[in-house]
């Protein structure tokens, strides 16, 4: 069978883990929670102050190009889904990604950084995952590799309508299943999913889009600044609805 391969590059505190729940609402796909997240830890000082982190360690293949090789392996399904983070790519070959339908997710930083401080106080440029995806986009760019660009607020604004052109541009077909799940922990959940899933454990689905405040704490100004031209970049290139 030959499969499609669907890797998710988002950065922290977005609709990344919604968005895997709705790929594993089709018939058609598997998926997977952040294979690369214990090859991340056990190479930099995140270990240090990523809640669970030894747990994460002991129980993933912390061996980065092992992961890449059990995600281009085989599998039984059509479509096959890998929510990773962008920044735990680090120092790998990105070679993979000529093979790959790559979906870069983006979410405003000033969202991020007001999400991602409430756990971890003083986030880093690397941490928030902004600059890293920006320099992903160039590098699929230079390979000639298939990539979008996804925004995470343009999907909340009309889950269904994104969802269809999102299924037009990866060439699979659309599952109306995909808009929405049941509540709860899944038995695909990566074993940090307490430290980080408490609120789409509650959703059914989608939450719908509100503005919000694209202010910081004033300690993250500096950030927030640092990460805009990144983002501005990003958004060129975003899938968008025509009639938004």
């Amino acid at each position: 069978m030959s499969t499609k391969r669907l890797c998710l590059w988002s950065g922290p505190r977005n609709i990344s883990t919604a968005l895997m729940y709705s790929f594993a609402q089709r018939p058609d796909t598997v998926v997977f929670d952040e294979p690369l997240y214990g090859y991340y830890l056990n190479k930099t000082t995140a270990k240090e102050y990523h809640p669970g982190a030894k747990e994460v360690m002991n129980a993933m293949e912390c061996n980065g190009e092992k992961v890449v090789e059990f995600m281009m392996g085989a599998f039984p399904s059509e479509v096959v889904f890998f929510k990773n983070m962008c920044h735990h790519l680090l120092d790998l070959d990105r070679g993979f990604m000529k093979d790959t339908l790559n979906l870069i997710l983006t979410r405003h930083p000033a969202q991020v950084i007001t999400s991602f401080s409430k756990e971890i106080p003083n986030p880093s440029l690397l941490d928030i995952g902004i600059k890293t995806q920006a320099e992903l986009l160039h590098e699929l760019q230079n390979r000639n590799a298939h990539f979008l660009v996804i925004d995470s607020n343009e999907l909340l604004k009309s889950p269904e309508s994104y969802w269809k052109l999102l299924s037009e541009n990866l060439n699979i077909p659309f599952y109306p299943e995909v808009l929405t799940w049941e509540k709860g922990s899944k038995a695909y959940d990566g074993c940090w999913a307490p430290h980080w899933y408490k609120n789409v454990h509650q959703s059914i689905g989608f939450q719908p889009y509100e503005e919000k405040s694209l202010s910081v704490p004033d300690h993250l100004t500096d950030l927030l600044n640092e990460a805009m031209p990144y983002y501005n970049e990003l958004l060129l290139h975003s899938l968008k609805l025509k009639n938004n």
